[in-house]
């Protein structure tokens, strides 16, 4: 992993989620990019570049956040990109590669019932990358303790787990495995993947109507410190990011959520 992606905002938790990111690159010997889009409308008639006037506010901006926190000698580049998120990751990712996206949890609306926000929805919902969500405030710690949550056994991507398997290799990471049986499952569906089974450390099986509620039956037994999920074409976690923003109560979690991606 050597490439982490992280979009700033304007929000008040960004200096927490680019210090969580620097903390975690820090571990793993990677470079972070510290990244905000702009756009600008030019009237006719204007003689002012309102584009490089906005560019280099939002340098300066980034510079800011940048120079607020404990860079921990972590190699940081910023990048000002002009146009819109989705199509500025994607060039970022094409010219450098990204190996994972790390973001806050919390949007810049000021509704507290909102867990991720635009930038952050439309990331999961429009884009093969691995996404790093952290809760606001949240302070970094050494990822021991995983818990993943799936519905299905079966892994059809061949880099979907990639992430997973680096974190697992560099910090010794337990990974607890739940299987939850949702309405019409295949006997298919409760075979693991044999990825699967090599990160396993322990295996518990439930039944429930998504993938969500078991997770919230044994997030308290496991007590894990990275909680990671699959977006699939089917499953209660793709229908959820179907939307841009994500409220709290149809999910939530305490501490990072790792979703995992990838193309077949």
């Amino acid at each position: 992993m050597q490439h982490i992606l992280v979009p700033i905002g304007s929000t008040k938790s960004a200096q927490n989620t680019l210090q969580y990111a620097i903390d975690f690159a820090s571990e793993i010997d990677a470079k972070i990019l510290v990244f905000r889009a702009y756009s600008a409308q030019t009237k006719a008639g204007t003689i002012i570049n309102i584009d490089s006037i906005i560019e280099r506010e939002t340098n300066l901006y980034l510079r800011t956040m940048v120079n607020s926190v404990d860079r921990k000698n972590v190699d940081v580049k910023l990048i000002a990109a002009k146009g819109s998120v989705i199509d500025s990751v994607e060039s970022i990712d094409n010219e450098l590669g990204i190996d994972l996206i790390i973001v806050g949890a919390k949007s810049n609306s000021i509704k507290e019932e909102i867990f991720l926000g635009k930038t952050a929805g439309s990331l999961v919902k429009k884009t093969n990358l691995p996404i790093l969500t952290v809760p606001d405030g949240y302070k970094y710690i050494a990822i021991k303790n995983i818990l993943m949550a799936f519905k299905s056994g079966i892994v059809k991507s061949k880099t979907a787990l990639k992430p997973l398997k680096f974190i697992v290799s560099k910090f010794n990471s337990d990974v607890n495995l739940l299987l939850v049986k949702t309405p019409n499952y295949t006997d298919e569906d409760l075979v693991l993947n044999k990825d699967l089974e090599q990160l396993k450390s322990s295996l518990s099986i439930t039944e429930q109507a998504t993938t969500f509620q078991g997770v919230l039956e044994h997030f308290q037994k496991h007590k894990p410190n990275l909680l990671c999920v699959f977006t699939r074409k089917r499953g209660f976690f793709k229908k959820l990011w179907e939307k841009n923003t994500i409220l709290k109560e149809e999910f939530n979690t305490s501490v990072p959520l790792l979703i995992l991606k990838g193309k077949n």
